[in-house]
């Protein structure tokens, strides 16, 4: 004991760290247990821990560029399995776990995010129905974010041509996996829906992994999706695939591919409408057209009407004279003259009356029938198709195209000959 070396408290802690440091069976390690007392430094950003299990305890730290990398967010009374080594903290002289990287027990790390996230968001009224908009009925301008060569793209471009070729389709092409995909996202769409020109806008990707569709899962991007002036349809993987961008959506679509059968119309049904509502309308102007016709019919019957009452007092005044025909055979003679007068003048005023509601019954009639479509059609003109589309210019056309023309009592199918061609 007189021999022995006095060590500082400073040199003490150094060796024994010295010695932690040194043992390969304490590099490495996994240590599962129970958070408690979880802190994260709000400037330094590392976080500082207690991991504990039944019977003991040991004290953890995790740096900030570990912590940076978390998918989730760790919390008091969470199991996990945390990564690390054992070291001594000199200062105080108390060993404690390194930790470079912590999994939750029983659930993997992205899902317990994703679920963290949504549960946050929900609470904050972000996904209430109350706030979601209708889709427009006919849009006219349709925003796509999604990557520029995906196969979702092409398969959301056929079906938008072939349902609703009215609408002009615009793409912002965005990168939608990896690292700056929820940012890349995030622009596209502001970017469209700055513009002000889309009714709606279609965000999506086809299906992968739960890794492959993480950007959408973002929780800056959910916001931009909520905050967006233009209803906003999600489209992300298959039918079974979630993400928090479909939450945030005004609709969530199950596939690419039916997001753009949501969006668009079909053009069939649409032009079958039309026909039927322009069938309504002739209906109701011939019906307007009979009720005027009707109403100058009892016009007529209540001019005639004055006529009848004078004949009947003219009847009677010749039962009472009788005895005294002599006397008022010269009143009778002179009323039979003003019933001549009042007959002429009832009945010119009903001929110009009569005169003035033929002449109008005659101009909506001639109105109605040159407005009818096959008034036009019998004039020499016809309506050409071709594909499904109406040709109004030579230009949309090529030799070999099929040619549909309508005309007044059928439809004449021919195809395009000689001419030459151009460029649509």
């Amino acid at each position: 004991m007189l021999n022995a070396t006095v060590l500082t408290v400073t040199q003490l802690n150094r060796y024994v760290k010295s010695m932690l440091d040194s043992d390969q069976h304490l590099q490495g390690v996994l240590v599962q247990g129970e958070i408690s007392n979880f802190t994260r430094h709000y400037k330094s950003g590392h976080c500082y821990f207690t991991l504990k299990d039944g019977q003991a305890a040991v004290k953890a730290v995790m740096f900030r560029g570990n912590a940076a990398a978390l998918r989730f967010a760790p919390a008091d009374g969470m199991r996990v399995t945390a990564s690390g080594s054992v070291s001594l903290y000199e200062r105080d002289g108390s060993y404690q776990l390194y930790v470079t990287d912590l999994q939750p027990d029983g659930v993997g790390a992205l899902y317990l995010a994703y679920e963290q996230l949504k549960n946050k968001l929900a609470k904050e009224g972000l996904f209430d129905q109350a706030r979601k908009r209708p889709l427009p009925a006919y849009p006219q301008r349709i925003g796509i974010v999604t990557s520029q060569g995906a196969a979702a793209l092409q398969d959301m471009l056929n079906i938008l041509s072939r349902r609703w070729p009215v609408a002009t389709v615009v793409l912002c092409p965005a990168k939608v996996q990896g690292e700056g995909a929820a940012a890349s996202i995030g622009a596209a769409l502001r970017a469209l829906d700055a513009r002000g020109g889309c009714d709606v806008i279609i965000v999506g990707r086809g299906g992968g992994s739960m890794e492959d569709l993480w950007a959408f899962n973002d929780e800056a991007l959910a916001r931009t999706i909520a905050a967006s002036a233009t209803p906003v349809v999600s489209a992300v993987g298959h039918e079974t695939d979630f993400t928090i961008a479909d939450f945030a959506a005004d609709l969530r679509a199950p596939t690419p591919s039916a997001a753009a059968e949501l969006v668009a119309p079909k053009w069939e049904d649409v032009r079958y409408g039309l026909d039927a509502l322009a069938g309504r309308c002739q209906q109701l102007a011939l019906d307007r057209l009979e009720g005027w016709a009707r109403r100058l019919r009892q016009a007529e019957a209540r001019l005639a009407t004055p006529r009848g009452l004078l004949e009947q007092q003219a009847q009677r005044v010749a039962f009472l004279a009788g005895a005294a025909r002599e006397r008022t055979a010269r009143r009778l003679w002179e009323a039979r003259v003003e019933l001549d007068r009042l007959d002429r003048e009832a009945r010119d005023r009903m001929g110009q009356k009569l005169e003035q509601a033929a002449g109008r019954l005659e101009r909506l009639a001639a109105l109605a029938q040159e407005r009818s479509p096959m008034t036009v059609l019998s004039r020499g003109y016809a309506l050409a198709f071709s594909r499904g589309r109406a040709v109004t210019s030579a230009g949309q056309v090529r030799p070999g195209d099929p040619l549909e023309t309508r005309v007044r009592d059928g439809v004449i199918f021919s195809q395009v000959t000689g001419g030459e061609e151009r460029q649509e």
